[in-house]
């Protein structure tokens, strides 16, 4: 079993690299990740409140968070079933979550690809977007800590998505040859 963990702040990349990833290799699909509130419905399982309590109350919770009036929950099951049969992505902005989601599967080869690009580059990114709270997501780039355990840091305003995937796919690679 094997993963990828891409970290980073709001409109650093982690959409647009995975679906890089996915081109490159269909093994790589992104794990969606639970929803209950507001906002963007694509790239996540949407649910609710009760459904996500039953979770929490079955000690199935690998991370949780709330941002843009939302939660967001990783889920052991969904993540298991994944990692038995893709190579999920998995998106995350705090430290902890790296963390977590490491913990919750020591068994799986974890590659942490940071991923990064200059505060006026996310803002011109989240502007495009339109998806109408800028200033909540620039709050969440400012916040976003640096990862201290990336096994990669790419710097998507200078990177291409593909020269992006390709190297994610590399250290990927590199890692299960390690392990063989």
């Amino acid at each position: 079993m094997r993963g990828v963990i891409l970290y980073g702040p709001p409109a650093s990349g982690k959409d647009t690299v995975t679906a890089a990833l996915h081109r490159l290799d269909r093994r790589y699909q992104q794990f969606q990740r639970l929803k209950a509130g507001p906002g963007r419905t694509a790239g996540y399982r949407m649910s609710t409140a009760s459904e996500l309590n039953a979770l929490r109350t079955s000690g199935a919770v690998v991370w949780e968070n709330r941002r843009y009036g939302a939660v967001y929950i990783i889920d052991a099951p969904g993540l298991r079933q994944q990692l038995q049969e893709q190579i999920p992505v998995v998106h995350v902005g705090q430290v902890e979550a790296v963390d977590a989601v490491r913990e919750a599967f020591p068994d799986a080869r974890w590659i942490v690809v940071a991923l990064t690009c200059p505060r006026a580059v996310a803002e011109r990114r989240i502007v495009e977007r339109q998806t109408g709270d800028t200033a909540d997501r620039l709050t969440a780039w400012d916040e976003t800590e640096a990862a201290p355990a990336a096994d990669l840091i790419i710097d998507t305003a200078e990177s291409s998505p593909e020269v992006a995937a390709r190297l994610v796919d590399q250290a990927v690679r590199g890692s299960q040859a390690a392990a063989g």
